[in-house]
């Protein structure tokens, strides 16, 4: 370095570090697109959905697809190899008769099968935050930990219907207490309102939604299977009376077959059928009967509050009054959810503004503060100070330590005193007044990887020869 000469020191100016990166970027907010999902899809019960949600079963189906098989199998011989010859030999309307009894058994049995029982909705997890906050008060009031003389049942309300007491009870299940009438299938894990029983043969449970077409099914199947096994013996003794009863049985092995199906199918359905007549006739379900929660006689304490006391008005009420809209909305839309944020694909390390390249930036304790100056190390006039931020360096020029033993004291003050009065021809501001490089002073703006490391390497290098520079303006100075 020569007096005079344009040395490095000399010819350094401010370089502002870029925190814009060249390469493409892509936005880490980039919202994914959910696409919409039914209630249905994440219904809680154990249920079959089928139809997009239009179609509602329970798990358990195997023994409803043995109802469908007897039903069309019985149905389908009658009409096969009965109905030709009955209508020929009595009246064409008997093939008739069973065809409208045949498709009525069908529809009804399908929309019992294929429908919402009543199913009650489980709690939000905030319903059923606040509700267990008001049973747990309850509980504290009647352990004695609360002030109050209140002592409420835990797990149970009460409400008066028609001057009855009726209980309702918690459900641990869905979080809620039940509404009178309504109780929790076990195979289906729903509470179902007016909860009457679960029929395996129908593959649902039957409740308040789809009683009325479970009682016209095995009603309608009663007359049926009674139809049936009727002119099946009237076939076979027709063809008896004219080829011998072997003979007749030999001609139409259906008919036997039948005939024994009839038989034994018979007996129960026509009982359940009147098993349930006498209910609807009483206003009761199948699981109140069981349990015996009720008196027919109007008298006693335990009378049945939902009868109406006459036989056709409870009648009407379970078969003609109006069908309530389903609860759960299963085909509804399940409101999405807030969009994640997408992840980077392509495998490119993102550069710029980076919360992590931030964190970088602030954590390091050459780019966050500068050191204390003491008395005795006081900035000379144009002197460089080695605690301001090391940004004031030419990036590109740093000065190597091997050239400072052949420095001498003349030669360090003519280079850097003029190198003031140089600065003011060439407008350099010095390092008190440059504005801080956004990225460097501040976590706002982060730095790139690349600068960080060549600036953490310029303030190793200035360490190195700190003490010799120092030593040599103190000598001149002297």
């Amino acid at each position: 370095m020569t007096p005079g000469g344009g040395g490095p020191m000399k010819d350094c100016e401010y370089s502002q570090i870029s925190t814009h990166s060249s390469s493409p970027m892509e936005s880490p907010h980039k919202k994914k697109k959910i696409p919409a999902r039914r209630k249905w899809e994440v219904f809680p019960g154990r249920n079959k959905f089928f139809c997009n949600g239009r179609i509602m079963m329970a798990r358990q189906t195997g023994v409803f697809y043995l109802t469908l098989v007897l039903i069309l199998v019985t149905s389908g011989l009658f009409f096969a190899f009965d109905c030709p010859y009955l209508a020929v030999k009595i009246t064409p309307a008997i093939p008739v008769v069973g065809g409208i009894l045949f498709f009525f058994v069908m529809g009804t049995l399908l929309r019992t099968s294929f429908s919402d029982p009543g199913v009650l909705p489980r709690a939000t997890p905030d319903e059923a935050a606040d509700l267990e906050r008001q049973i747990g008060n309850a509980e504290d009031i009647a352990n004695g930990t609360s002030s109050g003389g209140y002592r409420p049942p835990p797990r149970t309300r009460e409400v008066i219907i028609n001057g009855q007491t009726v209980k309702l009870k918690y459900c641990f299940t869905c979080k809620i207490f039940r509404p009178p009438r309504a109780s929790h299938c076990s195979l289906c894990d729903n509470c179902v309102e007016r909860f009457d029983h679960h029929c395996p043969w129908v593959g649902n449970c039957v409740g308040k939604r789809n009683y009325r077409f479970f009682y016209m099914f095995i009603l309608s199947l009663s007359f049926l299977t009674v139809f049936i096994f009727a002119f099946v013996i009237t076939h076979v003794i027709l063809r008896s009376q004219q080829t011998g009863f072997l003979n007749a049985l030999k001609d139409s092995p259906a008919s036997v077959l039948e005939a024994v199906v009839c038989f034994f199918s018979v007996w129960s359905i026509v009982g359940l059928s009147g098993f349930h007549t006498y209910l609807i006739s009483s206003n009761q379900t199948t699981n109140e009967d069981i349990k015996g929660s009720w008196s027919n006689k109007r008298g006693k304490e335990n009378y049945n509050p939902y009868s109406y006391g006459n036989i056709i008005t409870n009648c009407c009420a379970a078969l003609c009054g109006p069908i309530s809209p389903s609860l759960i909305d299963r085909r509804g839309f399940i409101q999405p959810d807030t969009p994640q944020p997408a992840a980077p694909t392509n495998g490119i390390t993102m550069y710029g503004a980076t919360q992590s390249q931030s964190n970088m930036a602030a954590a390091t304790p050459l780019l966050q503060s500068e050191p204390s100056l003491t008395s005795e190390e006081l900035p000379l006039p144009g002197k460089t100070t080695l605690g301001a931020p090391c940004a004031t360096l030419s990036l590109g020029q740093p000065t190597p330590p091997s050239s400072m033993p052949n420095l001498t004291s003349e030669t360090v003050l003519t280079d850097m005193i003029p190198l003031k009065e140089e600065h003011d021809g060439h407008q350099f501001l010095t390092p008190e007044e440059a504005p801080s490089p956004p990225g460097m002073l501040s976590t706002g703006s982060p730095i790139t990887h690349s600068h960080t490391l060549h600036v953490l390497s310029l303030a190793s290098q200035d360490s190195l020869h700190e003490d010799s520079v120092r030593g040599l303006v103190k000598l001149s100075s002297v």
